[in-house]
C-alpha cells in the first residue's frame, strides 16, 4: 500500500509540476499563435482592399450580410482583437468575435482542419479565460473589489464560467477528437465539417488503436495517457508531413494532456476515490505526526532542500531551519554584483516552496549549537529536539588566516555580499567621475578579483564586460572601457579543476575581453590603498576575494573531527561517527564518496548528498534494508566568461565558445528554483545579450557618495 502511495504521490506530483510549468506556455503560445494569424490576415485585407472586398462579394459572400459590411466587420475583427489576445486583456471578450468569424468562414465558406481546431481554442479562452500568463491573471484578483462599471458582474460570470463552463466544453472537447478518432478508423465516413477527420487520419497508427484512443477520450479514462501517445504520434507524423491541421491536432493535445480530461471523467471519479484513501494526494496529512520521529535539518541551500523534499512523504516530522527565510542560488550571485539581475531573480522564499508539504515545518533562526547529549538544536533561547540531525549549513569566505583583509576585499556567498559589492563596483565609476586626479582616477577604475576558481573568472569577465558594454554612454569624464581588470591566481592556471586546455581557452577568453590574468602570484597584503602582489604593489581601491572557503561552524558545534577548512569528516553513508542519527552534507561534509575523491563543493554534490540522507531515513523509520554507502556521480563542471564564451567540462567530452555558453546558461537556468525565476532570468540575459544592456544599476548601502567605499573600509578596518 506504501508503494502504491508512493508511485501514486510521484504521478500526481508529475502532473501538477506539469499544470504549473507547461500549461502557462502551452495557453500562451496557442493565444499568440492563433492571434498572429488573423492579424497578419486582417493586415493582408486592409493592404489589398479591393481585392477583399470583391471577394467578399464573390467567392465567399455571407447571405445575411451585405458584402462590404462584412469585408469591414471581418477586417476590424482581425485586426483589434488578436491585439488583445496576445496580450491576454479582456480574453474572453476578444475571443467570441474570433470565434464567430471561424465559425462562419467554416460553415458558409470552406471547411478546414485548422479552421476547426482554431474554433476549439477561441471556445476554449473564451470559457476558460487566457491562463497566468496574461494581463487578465494581474488584475483578476483586484477586479471584482474595483468601483469600475460591470467589474463585479465580469468577475462573477468568468467564476461562473471557470466552474460549470469550463468542465462542459472540456468533455465536448474529448468527445469531438474521440469522435474524430473514432470515424478515422471507420471506412467510409466523411465528417470533415464538423470533426478534424483529416487530421485524425494521418496519424500512422491502426484503426484497432484508434477505436481505442477514441473510447479512452470519450469516456475520460486514461485521458492523459491516451493524449501522450496520440500526441507523440502526431508530432512524428509532422516531421514527415508537416501539414498544419495536424499541428494545431498536436497543440490540442497537448492542452488535454497538461490541463486534464476535466470533471466530467472517469478520471475525475478515480482521482477522488484515489484522494479519499490516500489525502495526501490532495496535500492533507496522511498520518498523525504525533510521536513520529523528528527530523531537524540545519540549512536551506541545495542540500537542505533536496533532504526535506525528499522526506516529503515518509512518516516524520521535518524541522528545516535557517537564518534567512529564503534559498539563494549562489552560482549566480556574481550575476547580481555586476547588476546583471536583482536579487529576487536567484533566491526563493522556502516556505513558498514546501507550502503543500504538511509534514515540512520552516523554522526562521540562528543555529547557535548543538546538544548532542540531548539530542537538541540550539537556536538562540530555544532548543529545538531531533531524533534525526541533518547539518546542510554551508560554507563562507575562508581568507586563510588573514580576516584583516576581510573589510578590503569581501568575498561573494550571501545576498548582501553581492549587492556590497555591486555598490563598491558602481561606487568606483561614480568617483571616477567625480574625480580631478588622474592617479586616483586610475586606482578607482583598477578591479582585482583573488582567486582564479569559477567565481573569480566569472566576476572578471562580468565586470570586464561591464566597463566595456555596459557604461560606454554613461560618463563624460573618462571612458569605462579603460577600466583595468586583474585576476590573481596563486596556482600556475586558472580553473585548476577543469582540463589545462580549457584553462588556457579560459585564459585567452579573459584575455580578449581585457582581463590581465595573473597566474602563479601570492597576494601578501590587502589594505585600502591596494594589494601586494608577489612583491609588486597594485593601487587598486575595488579588491574581491574568490580565493577560498571555510565550512561552517557545525564540526565545533558537535566536537566532531573536521579538516582544515572545517568541514566534517563523515563515513560512508554521510554520518558523523561517534554521534548517533547526525549526518553532514554538501560544503559541510568532507566525503570521499567521489571514487575515493573528496565529494567537490558543487550544488549537484549537495543535491545528491541530501536525496541519499533523505532516502537513508525514510529506509530507517520504515524498518527497510541497509542502503549502500554515498556515491558522487559528477555531472561536470561549468565557467563562463563572457558574451558567447564559457568552458564546460563532462570528462568525456570538453566544450568550450558559444555552444558551451548556452550550455551554461540552460544549466543555470534549470537549477534556479520557481518558474517565475527562471522565466525572469532568462529574459534578463537575453534583452541584456541584444542590447548590452545590464540590470538596473542601484547603489544601496552604505554611503552613496563617490569615495565611500575607501572611507567605509578605513573606518572598518579600524
Amino acid at each position: 500500500m506504501n508503494s502504491l502511495a508512493r508511485l501514486l504521490g510521484y504521478w500526481s506530483d508529475a502532473v501538477r509540476i506539469c499544470a504549473r510549468t507547461l500549461g502557462p506556455l502551452i495557453d500562451l503560445t496557442i493565444r499568440l499563435w492563433i492571434a498572429e494569424i488573423y492579424f497578419v490576415s486582417g493586415i493582408l485585407k486592409v493592404g489589398a482592399w479591393d481585392t477583399a472586398l470583391f471577394l467578399s462579394a464573390t467567392e465567399y459572400p455571407v447571405s445575411w450580410l451585405d458584402p462590404v459590411t462584412a469585408a469591414w466587420l471581418g477586417a476590424a475583427i482581425e485586426i483589434v482583437c488578436p491585439l488583445f489576445l496576445a496580450l491576454g486583456l479582456a480574453t474572453r471578450v476578444a475571443a467570441l468575435p474570433m470565434l464567430f468569424l471561424a465559425l462562419v468562414t467554416q460553415f458558409s465558406y470552406v471547411a478546414l482542419d485548422q479552421q476547426l481546431f482554431w474554433a476549439a481554442m477561441l471556445a476554449w479562452f473564451a470559457v476558460r479565460g487566457p491562463g497566468p500568463l496574461s494581463l487578465d491573471a494581474l488584475v483578476a484578483r483586484g477586479l471584482g473589489d474595483t468601483a469600475l462599471p460591470f467589474a463585479q458582474v465580469t468577475s462573477r460570470l468568468a467564476r461562473a464560467l471557470d466552474a460549470f463552463g469550463a468542465p462542459l466544453f472540456q468533455l465536448a472537447l474529448r468527445l469531438w477528437l474521440s469522435a474524430a478518432l473514432i470515424m478515422s478508423a471507420l471506412p467510409g465516413t466523411d465528417a470533415s465539417r464538423i470533426v478534424p477527420i483529416a487530421s485524425a487520419s494521418s496519424l500512422t497508427l491502426p484503426a484497432a488503436a484508434l477505436l481505442l484512443l477514441g473510447a479512452s477520450m470519450a469516456l475520460g479514462i486514461a485521458t492523459r495517457l491516451a493524449a501522450i501517445v496520440l500526441l507523440v504520434t502526431a508530432l512524428l507524423t509532422g516531421m514527415a508531413d508537416a501539414g498544419a491541421g495536424l499541428f494545431w491536432w498536436a497543440a490540442t493535445l497537448a492542452l488535454i494532456a497538461v490541463r486534464g480530461p476535466g470533471p466530467a471523467s472517469l478520471d475525475a471519479f478515480i482521482d477522488l476515490w484515489l484522494r479519499r484513501i490516500f489525502p495526501q494526494l490532495d496535500g492533507k496529512p496522511a498520518f498523525s505526526l504525533d510521536g513520529l520521529p523528528r527530523v531537524v535539518i540545519v540549512g536551506a541551500g541545495f542540500g537542505g532542500l533536496a533532504c526535506a523534499a525528499g522526506l516529503r512523504r515518509s512518516p516524520v516530522q521535518v524541522t528545516l531551519i535557517d537564518r534567512h527565510n529564503y534559498h539563494l542560488f549562489q552560482p549566480l550571485l556574481y550575476q547580481v554584483a555586476t547588476a546583471g539581475l536583482s536579487p529576487g531573480d536567484i533566491a526563493s522564499t522556502v516556505r513558498g516552496l514546501f507550502r503543500e508539504f504538511f509534514n515540512v515545518r520552516v523554522l526562521l533562526g540562528t543555529v547557535t549549537g548543538i546538544d548532542a547529549a540531548r539530542r537538541a538544536v540550539l537556536v538562540g533561547e530555544q532548543r529545538v529536539p531531533y531524533d534525526y540531525l541533518v547539518l546542510a549549513t554551508g560554507a563562507s569566505h575562508s581568507y586563510f588566516g588573514k580576516e584583516e583583509w576581510e573589510p578590503f576585499a569581501p568575498g561573494l556567498k550571501r545576498v548582501e555580499d553581492a549587492t556590497e559589492v555591486r555598490r563598491r563596483v558602481l561606487l568606483a565609476f561614480e568617483g571616477a567621475e567625480s574625480t580631478d586626479d588622474p592617479a586616483e582616477r586610475q586606482r578607482l577604475l583598477t578591479f582585482l578579483i583573488v582567486g582564479g576558481g569559477p567565481t573569480g573568472v566569472e566576476l572578471a569577465g562580468a565586470i570586464a564586460e561591464l566597463a566595456r558594454w555596459g557604461m560606454e554612454k554613461d560618463f563624460r569624464r573618462f571612458d569605462p572601457a579603460g577600466a583595468r581588470v586583474i585576476l590573481v591566481q596563486s596556482g600556475p592556471r586558472i580553473l585548476p579543476t577543469f582540463a589545462a586546455s580549457l584553462s588556457a581557452q579560459a585564459t585567452r577568453a579573459l584575455e580578449a575581453l581585457g582581463v590581465e590574468v595573473r597566474t602563479g602570484s601570492r597576494v601578501e597584503k590587502i589594505d585600502a590603498d591596494g594589494v601586494l602582489v608577489s612583491g609588486e604593489r597594485i593601487a587598486a581601491r575595488t579588491v574581491l576575494w574568490a580565493a577560498g572557503v571555510v565550512a561552517s561552524p557545525a564540526a565545533r558545534w558537535l566536537g566532531a573531527a573536521a579538516d582544515s577548512a572545517g568541514r566534517v569528516k563523515v563515513a560512508d553513508d554521510l554520518s558523523v561517527p561517534g554521534f548517533e542519527n547526525v549526518f553532514a552534507i554538501g560544503d559541510t561534509a568532507l566525503s570521499n564518496g567521489w571514487e575515493g575523491k573528496p565529494v567537490p563543493g558543487l550544488a549537484p554534490a549537495a543535491k545528491q548528498g541530501g536525496a541519499y540522507v533523505a532516502s537513508l531515513i525514510s529506509a530507517r523509520v520504515s524498518g527497510g534494508s541497509a542502503q549502500s554507502g554515498f556515491t558522487y556521480k559528477h555531472l561536470g563542471s561549468l565557467a563562463t566568461i563572457g558574451r558567447k564564451a564559457a568552458v564546460v567540462d563532462f570528462g568525456f567530452v570538453r566544450l568550450s565558445g558559444a555552444i558551451a555558453w548556452w550550455l551554461w546558461g540552460l544549466v543555470h537556468v534549470g537549477f534556479l528554483v520557481g518558474l517565475r525565476n527562471r522565466l525572469s532570468v532568462m529574459f534578463d540575459w537575453f534583452w541584456a545579450y541584444l542590447t548590452y544592456r545590464s540590470g538596473t544599476r542601484l547603489i544601496t548601502g552604505g554611503d552613496s557618495a563617490p569615495g565611500a567605499a575607501s572611507n567605509a573600509q578605513v573606518a572598518r578596518a579600524a
